[in-house]
């Protein structure tokens, strides 16, 4: 599964019916949501932070590999997930190589919800703040679902201005925005992005991906940039994460 700049619409691994498959559920909240009751793509990207975590947690590799970057995040909404439900996730290794790996998460809901995601993450050494290896023991589990065992990062998001007329608008942050080390949590990225997704976007099937370049510290000044398709979070006079989204065909993403 080779995939190159322009493969932003490349369909996901599939789910493996043997291997190392985590499967977690609790029911949507309404802090989750729209007005509309609709699945906000910045719970999502919570829900996928959490059932990491949990992961993390259920191998017992949190002393061994407790800090994951995530380079990119791909999110498409096949089936919207309503308030009142509740989701079941299942979260498996799609791609690997010795320092990153893809994780595929789907979410199901009770009422008939589908949103199928993909992310790069990237093991951090907490001593160093470097890229560390990821030990045999946790690559073994991660091996018996990965499709792609030679996995390398290529960008899918130019983040450098769009050609079009684009809007810049400031994005004030919040003490709460942060984590605890003094970053912007990655779901806060996903709040513009919904704020410019269009209402005819929302009605079918989508596509949605955001990439991250650098962290944003606290006490940078942050703007938006909007263009037709596409939105670029700057700081310091550069794009520390870029988003993309398209419409998707129904028969092309029926993920079985």
């Amino acid at each position: 599964m080779n995939r190159t700049k322009v493969d932003d619409n490349v369909a996901m691994a599939e789910l493996p019916t043997t291997g190392s498959i985590f499967q977690a559920s609790w029911p949507v909240r309404t802090g989750d949501i729209h007005t509309d009751k609709q699945l906000r793509l910045d719970a999502i990207a919570r829900y996928l932070q959490d059932a990491g975590f949990d992961n993390l947690v259920d191998r017992g590799a949190m002393d061994t590999h407790p800090l994951w970057m995530v380079r990119r995040t791909v999110i498409d909404v096949l089936e919207p997930v309503v308030w009142p439900d509740r989701v079941h996730l299942q979260r498996w290794c799609s791609g690997l190589s010795n320092k990153w790996c893809s994780m595929r998460v789907r979410i199901r809901s009770d009422g008939g919800g589908l949103i199928e995601t993909e992310a790069f993450w990237i093991n951090i050494d907490p001593k160093t703040g470097m890229p560390a290896s990821i030990s045999e023991k946790f690559t073994a589990a991660l091996a018996s679902t990965a499709v792609d065992q030679h996995l390398h990062w290529r960008r899918w998001i130019d983040p450098t201005p769009d050609t079009t007329p684009s809007a810049d608008t400031p994005f004030p942050l919040r003490s709460s925005d942060f984590d605890p080390f003094d970053h912007v949590n990655n779901a806060i990225y996903w709040q513009p992005v919904e704020d410019a997704l269009p209402d005819r976007l929302r009605s079918g099937p989508f596509r949605a991906i955001l990439e991250y370049t650098q962290p944003i510290k606290r006490g940078e000044q942050v703007s938006v940039r909007t263009g037709t398709n596409t939105l670029h979070i700057d700081a310091g006079d550069e794009a520390r994460a870029s988003a993309r989204w398209f419409a998707l065909s129904p028969k092309s993403n029926d993920q079985g």
